[in-house]
């Protein structure tokens, strides 16, 4: 078969080799309007297919984002939660030094 490519699979996937949009031969010619011009709608129509296409990443990239953040705010969490607890054991050994020396100097 020697097709030369389709919108959904052209030969080339670089917009400056893929052949210009024919005009349809349901419309007579010069029916379009003079301010769009068929390099035009061929530039708007890969830049929305770009557009699109980069759509999926953009969010996969938000998504990792923002459970990066919310990882760092767990590690953040946990981090505050060891040291609020090595802190009262400490205050506990320092109470228990305290009354041990306490004891010591009045016997």
């Amino acid at each position: 078969m020697n097709t030369a490519g389709t919108i959904d699979r052209p030969l080339t996937h670089d917009p400056k080799k893929q052949a210009p949009m024919k005009p349809s031969t349901h419309e007579p010619a010069g029916s379009a309007p003079e301010d769009l011009t068929t390099s035009g709608a061929k530039d708007s129509r890969q830049n929305r297919t770009r557009e699109m296409q980069l759509i999926p990443e953009a969010l996969a990239r938000a998504h990792m984002h923002d459970r990066l953040y919310e990882a760092e705010r767990e590690r953040r969490a946990v981090r505050l939660v060891t040291a609020r607890r090595m802190q009262r054991r400490a205050e506990r050994a320092s109470m228990r030094a305290r009354r041990a020396l306490a004891m010591a100097v009045m016997q």
